[in-house]
């Protein structure tokens, strides 16, 4: 569990089961609830929270549900768990606020109860305090990254590189920087925490970090603040040595003479600043890598297949997401040599 929180880079959190039982009435769930061992997650002092998904099953009221596991871990042994009142609109509860999350799926009246081990979302890795429009979460950078194959073996550009988050998460790769080292988790929390194990593993990991990237990595953007952004952003991931962050337009796009891999989340919406209509930035891409990078492999979020189609590239979709609620598919290629 802490080895996954450490190295994972696409999940959003991790999660350990902690009961799985049948239940169609309150009484069954209060009595099943009781046998839970919550004082091995919910440290003496501290909260336990609850979200509920209830589906197809007699019991569906999500707050009943939750009040009543409250009360059984407020009243479990070494633990005290009390519901703690919370303002509208404070947002999703996390052990990043002192309260242990649990997760609990209700399907056909089978319970599955789950302890969130990770606390802020994984993506959160603590390095991306500046940002530009409409930023790229880091899972989802490192998810293109790894959807390709990509390993570091390779050149990297991102000729729309925002805040830098793609090619900031490409470094992290390349010089096997495990992505969770610098932060905190909810597990550290837990009255069974084992200091002594996670420091083995933490010292591990630096201790495998190469000292810089064994190939050039690139980014570019037209925003001057953007790339600000993106080469604060790298200094404090630890890699501001390992990316080349300029400003450019994707017609004045630069990359190293070996073939590697173009991977970047061009812009969405109906139009770009200054007017200029989105599929004539898609064309103009296309055109500049095929001239420019000639038996690159390519890697790109789209959210509109069609829109992708405009760069002249066979693209195939590997994988779909959502980034910032927009739905995307992850296209993947090569330009012709």
């Amino acid at each position: 569990m802490m080895r996954a929180n450490l190295w994972l880079r696409a999940a959003s959190r991790v999660v350990v089961r902690v009961a799985h039982f049948r239940a169609t009435a309150f009484f069954e769930l209060e009595k099943r609830a009781k046998k839970i061992p919550w004082d091995s997650f919910v440290a003496p002092g501290a909260g336990a929270e609850f979200r509920v998904t209830a589906r197809k099953s007699r019991l569906y009221h999500t707050e009943a549900i939750a009040e009543r596991l409250r009360t059984a871990a407020s009243r479990a042994p070494r633990t005290a768990a009390q519901p703690r009142t919370r303002a509208k609109g404070a947002g999703p509860r996390t052990a990043s606020s002192g309260e242990q999350l649990f997760i609990v799926r209700v399907l056909h009246d089978e319970f599955m109860i789950s302890a969130d081990t990770s606390g802020e979302l994984l993506h959160m890795r603590g390095y991306r305090q500046a940002v530009a429009k409409a930023p790229l979460r880091e899972t989802l950078a490192a998810a293109l990254l790894l959807g390709v194959g990509w390993d570091g073996g390779t050149p990297l550009v991102d000729p729309f590189c925002g805040s830098g988050t793609i090619p900031i998460e490409a470094a992290l790769i390349a010089r096997r920087i495990a992505p969770g080292v610098r932060r905190e988790f909810a597990f550290m929390r837990w009255p069974n925490f084992d200091g002594a194990v996670w420091r083995d593993l933490t010292t591990s990991a630096q201790a495998a970090a190469l000292a810089s990237s064994p190939v050039p990595i690139a980014g570019s953007d037209r925003d001057a603040g953007a790339v600000d952004a993106a080469r604060a952003n790298a200094e404090r991931a630890g890699v501001g040595a390992d990316v080349d962050f300029s400003v450019r337009a994707i017609s004045d796009a630069q990359t190293p003479s070996s073939a590697g891999l173009v991977a970047t989340n061009p812009p969405y919406g109906v139009r770009v600043s200054e007017g200029r209509d989105l599929r004539n930035l898609y064309a103009r891409f296309g055109r500049v890598l095929r001239e420019r990078c000639r038996g690159w492999s390519v890697a790109l979020y789209a959210p509109d297949v069609r829109l992708a189609r405009e760069t002249g590239l066979s693209l195939r979709s590997e994988f779909r997401t959502s980034n910032g609620g927009i739905k995307v598919a992850a296209l993947i290629g090569s330009v012709p040599g």
